[in-house]
């Protein structure tokens, strides 16, 4: 039953996400969304593949605190999600649509973290227009994209790739996701992630 509750739910709310592109953005913030153009889809060289142990981390994130991806070891499986930066259009609509999914996550006892290189001050902003998002956003600023250096997907630009990484809560990467910098990911595919580490750790 459990399942056949997630993939309908998820369903829907793919459908909904790809109707309103501009999920959660009012007009005034789609006003302040900084248009990057085209990019090259990836720009960067995988430093980790599915097995191995995630890298750990100490990030600050927006709420003021500190945190590390060791916090979550045998307690939560978490999902990074790694967008390339704040204002930009697609990284706007992603993370709002995180709220979709929020009941998938909960069900397969999953932890979101959003990361990217901008500092904290932008990102406060960001999210602020956005709306309260549910997860903790972190900022790999500095050492300047130190964080995503070690999962290989900094980009020369100084920018992160559009990634996702699952994880176990062994600390062992399960999924890998490196999408084309100028698409969202798709929904569908982190929520059948998810459950598959979701089943491995009941």
């Amino acid at each position: 039953m459990k399942r056949i509750y997630s993939i309908s739910f998820v369903l829907t709310a793919v459908m909904i996400f790809q109707a309103y592109p501009a999920f959660a953005r009012s007009e005034a913030f789609r006003d302040d969304i900084y248009s990057l153009g085209e990019l090259k889809p990836t720009d960067s060289v995988l430093k980790v593949k599915t097995g191995d142990s995630a890298p750990d981390f100490t990030l600050p994130s927006v709420s003021g605190e500190k945190i590390s991806l060791s916090d979550f070891k045998e307690k939560k499986n978490v999902v990074l999600s790694f967008v390339p930066a704040a204002w930009t259009p697609v990284c706007s609509d992603q993370w709002p649509g995180y709220h979709l999914a929020k009941a998938v996550f909960e069900e397969n006892e999953a932890v979101l973290l959003g990361i990217t290189t901008d500092n904290v001050p932008t990102l406060f902003a960001w999210t602020n227009q956005m709306g309260k998002l549910w997860f903790p956003v972190l900022s790999d600023f500095w050492l300047h994209g130190a964080t995503a250096d070690k999962y290989g997907v900094l980009r020369s630009d100084g920018m992160s790739e559009r990634a996702l990484f699952v994880i176990d809560k062994k600390g062992i990467i399960q999924y890998i996701e490196i999408s084309d910098i100028n698409m969202r990911p798709k929904l569908e595919s982190l929520a059948a992630a998810l459950e598959k580490v979701g089943k491995k750790t009941e």
